[in-house]
């Protein structure tokens, strides 16, 4: 009885990650400077307990040194208990909302632009139908563009 309350019983923060980010189009102009890119990817919140986790709808932000450049948005849904959710999200960044005293134009005369992106899914996970415990999934990850091959170079999550 004491393995299965220290097993099953415990209850794990459920993991979010992004999937593969496929790039449809990612046009920059360092003179402007501004870019505009669109891609598709997966956000996957991993559930490793012995119950679903069921989580509100929340955003994905993304950031150009701390200026917002981007949100998608992630409906209300659930990952089943052992099992990774996966929900396939279009992305769209451009530098609209940019002020113009960022190092923009450096970034992209050098061919990598690089942004940030959080995410926060608040939700519960649910044991034996009687026990629930509040978890957030999060997640926080740097994604560089190669400019001149128009694909993700790098993408690192904490």
């Amino acid at each position: 009885m004491t393995v299965f309350g220290l097993t099953v019983m415990k209850v794990k923060t459920p993991k979010a990650k992004w999937g593969e980010i496929n790039v449809q189009s990612l046009t920059s102009v360092p003179a402007t400077p501004s870019f505009d890119t669109k891609f598709t990817t997966q956000i996957r919140i991993k559930n490793t307990n012995w119950g679903p986790f069921k989580f509100d709808a929340g955003t994905a932000t993304f950031q150009y040194q701390g200026a917002a450049i981007g949100q998608v948005a992630i409906p209300k849904s659930k990952a089943g208990m052992r099992s990774t959710k996966k929900i396939d999200v279009e992305v769209s960044l451009n530098t609209n909302a940019l002020t113009s005293s960022t190092s923009l134009g450096s970034d992209l005369s050098s061919g990598v632009l690089t942004v940030t992106s959080q995410v926060q899914l608040k939700g519960k996970v649910e044991l034996m139908l009687i026990m629930k415990k509040n978890k957030n999934a999060s997640m926080d990850c740097t994604v560089a563009f190669d400019l001149s091959a128009k694909n993700v170079k790098s993408l690192e999550c904490k």
